[in-house]
């Protein structure tokens, strides 16, 4: 393949329609500063239809791909679609702001929070693009369309990606979606800020394995009662600039081509004014996997006849470079192919691209805004307000400051970057829950460290400082060399002693050698590596992009293709003073440039050895859980529990729940603190440890998060927005996407921890629900609750509305989530809650899946969680029946 593209660039192959691009005029003559659309007082489709109307036919076919060429011509500078702030700006070579995973943001409960969370990403988003475009880059994760949030239901804990979205329920995720929208979006009447993107629609949620070819079958029902409201939320109500389709299949037809949900649903029902992309890569499905489509050139039409404005496609192969051959064979037409690229360009002129600086009050967002420290009190204040507290048997926490000894374990205990999720940025600072304890306690607290185990392997890798063990012709370090270009070809530019390698270099303005910019390099490191011990090492690497091992002129480690951040180790046996020859060759193409050598001792999880140093502790905080680099997106994971980015067990790893059999069977209060995106089961850890507690993947402040909760500093007041179950037995087969027996609006059995379950240091009191409107059909319903602080603790509390229609025949939820407040309380302090609910929310679908809200009898639940028999019995979740009266009103 790389002959064949070396041949191509030279001229003696002409390629594939679908793999050449669109041809661009041979005469470029110099831009006009006087055509009309780049006038900015004229209307905006106006000018839309001015700058299209200049443009080739090869032209338009170039400005629909993710990364769209300069028109110079005309003025129009390159352009890439694809950026990432999935919990703050991602992806980009400058440091930012990050925040909890998304899944943990949803934990909070807090809809202000989010909607701060979004107007902090999308300041530093705008002052991160202004910053490239003074340098004059324009590529990747650079741009200001930002292709989040993922409103996808998490319907099974299986799925990798589930930590991308937030959760479970539909009208949780559809309304910390919409404030995600309203933050990213802002609030000028000409300008957007930045754009947000609803994806993947629909009907989207795993396996990772079979998504390019995986078709969906579900019921009408599930699709308009699950997969669908929070999409409505967004695009109807929220006003949603872009959306993604989804790579699999719907009803037969992949999601991007499909009559149902784009013709019909998004497009004539929901009248989307905005612009779709495709997912990465998911259109050369249509050809290629689901095969509904003959060739490239029919399948680039089917798309976009379908409203499909955007190919995105990693590079290898655009089958929307095909739209020209689509147009000969007339499959679609000129005029047809007009309408993507005007939407597309409308997105540009509502961004402000066009304008002058002036005239945008969003381009002069100043740079010194990012990792700003109101932007990191923030990500402090969200990750302590996602920690949920799952248990606390006779008040184990809070700990004390002025316990003697602490001793803390576990895989996620110092591991700095299982905290920052995926689709993640990189901060200055990351406090990991160690730091976190130790900063927290006073110097007579003695706060020991032992990892314990890995995440599933009783093999730990205790970090060692192989630098100086290493020389090059006597001297410390390694050689480096140099090279322009990423295959280490000709002379080296540099060549030069480091004493090590722990590089991070944040643009591509900065050099990694006099001369040679941080971008479109390769290296080679040499050293010599004499053991002092004979002992069993792992050699590790962190990376981005492209890197290679060898020991003794053997290859062990290759990630030499990758493309992106990743860490890889070899372990090997060492003997002492047994010399081996080590070699280390990078690559690097554009973005940031990291590269970190290090070294650890292997060692073997020791249960007399761990008994021994936690006999005299006062108490054990034990940091598991899993790990984004464990669940994710199409994975190549070789670990027993994991399969290609998903799970096949729900269970905590049985290391873990090994590690803390023997730390229970000490006698000492052991605590375990999870670190997930995802459900986790752990029914023998519910059973006999007396504290547990989640804190997600916490962004960059999870460390102090973590321990303003252990050590009282911070009330926790977190909510699960998904089911915790006893097991994956609970549940039925993975890749089937009927929602009966999922979700706690569907499960019936009894989960390990419920929807909506969160403890407190404190306690809280409902009273007095009242109803205080007519309960007529077709108008909203205003209710409210008293909530009173009975605890001697200042605290938040989450209170919850639920809604169940008792004796409505067919399918119909048990009850449903349709309000939720986040609140302050002082000790002793009550608070009226009031809610309003709006006709949609008190309706449920008939048997023909239409929306209807009928008179009868509707029950609605005002409480700290779901109301469960037993929670509606003790009085902590209260009851009021509706009795609706009127015509039965159909919603649209």
């Amino acid at each position: 393949m790389k002959t064949f593209f070396l041949l191509l660039g030279l001229g003696l192959l002409t390629a594939p329609s679908a793999l050449r691009p669109p041809a661009l005029p041979a005469v470029v003559s110099a831009p006009r500063a006087d055509y009309p659309f780049q006038n900015p007082d004229l209307p905006l489709d106006q000018r839309v239809d001015d700058l299209v109307g200049r443009l080739t036919l090869a032209e338009k076919v170039s400005q629909m791909l993710n990364a769209s060429p300069a028109i110079d011509r005309l003025g129009i500078p390159a352009y890439n679609w694809w950026n990432e702030a999935l919990h703050g700006v991602a992806r980009t070579s400058m440091k930012t702001t990050v925040f909890p995973q998304a899944i943990g943001m949803a934990a909070t409960f807090d809809q202000d929070a989010m909607l701060r969370m979004a107007t902090i990403t999308s300041d530093e988003a705008r002052a991160v693009h202004q910053e490239y475009v003074r340098r004059g880059e324009r590529g990747i994760y650079q741009g200001l369309t930002f292709w989040t949030p993922n409103i996808n239901i998490f319907r099974d804990p299986r799925w990798g990606r589930g930590q991308e979205t937030y959760g479970e329920d539909p009208y949780l995720t559809g309304q910390l979606g919409s404030a995600l929208v309203k933050g990213f979006q802002g609030d000028d009447p000409k300008y957007l800020k930045i754009t947000a993107c609803a994806k993947h629609f629909a009907v989207h949620s795993g396996p990772e394995s079979s998504r390019h070819e995986y078709n969906a079958q579900i019921s009408d029902y599930d699709l308009w009662d699950t997969y669908l409201p929070a999409f409505r939320d967004l695009i109807v109500d929220a006003k949603v600039a872009g959306v993604m389709c989804a790579y699999n299949a719907y009803a037969g037809q992949p999601c991007c081509g499909s009559d149902i949900l784009m013709t019909n649903i998004l497009y004539k029902k929901w009248n989307f004014k905005g612009y779709v992309t495709s997912d990465c890569d998911g259109i050369n499905d249509f050809w290629q996997h689901h095969k509904t489509d003959p060739d490239a050139a029919t399948a680039a039409a089917n798309a976009v006849l379908h409203g499909t404005d955007i190919e995105c496609a990693t590079g290898k192969l655009f089958t929307y470079n095909s739209l020209l051959e689509s147009v000969q064979k007339k499959l679609i037409s000129e005029q047809q192919l007009d309408t993507s690229v005007k939407r597309l360009y409308k997105i540009r002129f509502q961004l402000g691209m066009f304008d002058p600086v002036e005239r945008v009050k969003y381009a002069r967002i100043p740079l010194s805004v990012v990792e700003s420290t109101p932007h990191q009190a923030h990500a402090l204040k969200m990750a302590r307000e996602s920690v949920v507290l799952l248990k606390n048997e006779k008040n184990t926490l809070p700990l004390r400051k002025d316990l003697k000894k602490i001793v803390v374990l576990g895989p996620n205990a110092d591991n700095e970057s299982v905290q920052l999720g995926n689709y993640n940025g990189f901060p200055t600072d990351i406090v990991t829950p160690l730091e976190g304890i130790r900063a927290k306690v006073g110097k007579g607290t003695e706060v020991v460290y032992l990892q314990g185990v890995d995440y599933a392997s009783n093999t730990v890798y205790e970090p060692l400082d192989l630098n100086k063990q290493l020389t090059f012709n006597g001297k410390p370090g390694f050689q480096a060399e140099y090279f322009k270009g990423i295959d280490l070809g000709g002379s080296p530019v540099a060549t030069r002693q480091e004493a090590g390698l722990d590089r991070y270099l944040a643009n591509v303005k900065m050099e990694v050698a006099p001369g040679l910019p941080a971008e479109n390099f390769s290296a080679r490191y040499q050293a010599v590596f004499t053991p002092e011990k004979t002992e069993e090492l792992a050699l590790q690497i962190n990376g981005d992009d492209g890197y290679r091992l060898f020991v003794d002129d053997k290859l062990v480690i290759d990630a030499w293709k990758g493309r992106g951040f990743s860490t890889n180790q070899h372990v090997l046996r060492t003997t002492a003073g047994q010399k081996l020859n080590l070699r280390l060759e990078y690559l690097q193409t554009d973005r940031r440039t990291i590269l970190k050598f290090a070294g650890a001792k292997v060692v073997t999880m020791n249960a007399a050895n761990i008994l021994a140093q936690v006999k005299d502790a006062d108490a054990i905080v034990m940091v598991g859980g899993i790990s984004p680099k464990l669940e994710g997106e199409e994975m190549n994971v070789k670990v027993p529990g994991f399969s290609g980015g998903d799970r096949t067990t729900i269970g905590l790893p049985q290391v873990q729940s090994d590690l803390l059999k023997v730390l229970h069977s000490s006698g000492k209060p052991v605590i375990l603190a999870l670190m997930t995106g995802s459900a986790l089961a752990t029914p023998w850890e519910a059973e006999h440890l007396p504290a547990i507690v989640n804190s997600w993947y916490g962004g960059q402040a999870a460390g102090t998060a973590l321990a303003d909760v252990l050590f009282g500093d911070y009330n926790p007041a977190g909510r699960l927005p998904v089911t915790f179950y006893k097991s994956e037995t609970q549940l039925p087969v993975f890749d089937d996407y009927s929602m009966t027996g999922r979700t706690y609006r569907y499960f019936t059995g009894e989960p390990l921890f419920p929807f909506g379950h969160g403890l407190s240091y404190t306690t809280f009191k409902y009273s007095n629900l009242k109803v205080l409107s007519k309960m007529a059909t077709g108008q909203p319903v205003r209710v409210s609750v008293d909530v009173q602080n009975t605890g001697a603790r200042a605290g938040d509390e989450v209170v919850q509305l639920y809604v169940r229609h008792p004796g409505a025949t067919g399918r119909v939820a048990r009850h449903a989530l349709e309000g939720f407040r986040r609140i302050n309380l002082a000790p002793g302090a009550r608070q009226t809650v009031a809610f309003t609910l709006t006709p949609r929310q008190l309706s449920r679908l008939d048997a023909q899946t239409k929306r209807v809200e009928a008179a009868g009898k509707v029950q609605v639940f005002a409480g700290g969680g779901q109301p469960l028999v037993a929670a509606v019995a003790a009085g902590k979740v209260l009851k009021a029946d509706l009795a609706l009266t009127g015509k039965p009103v159909t919603i649209d």
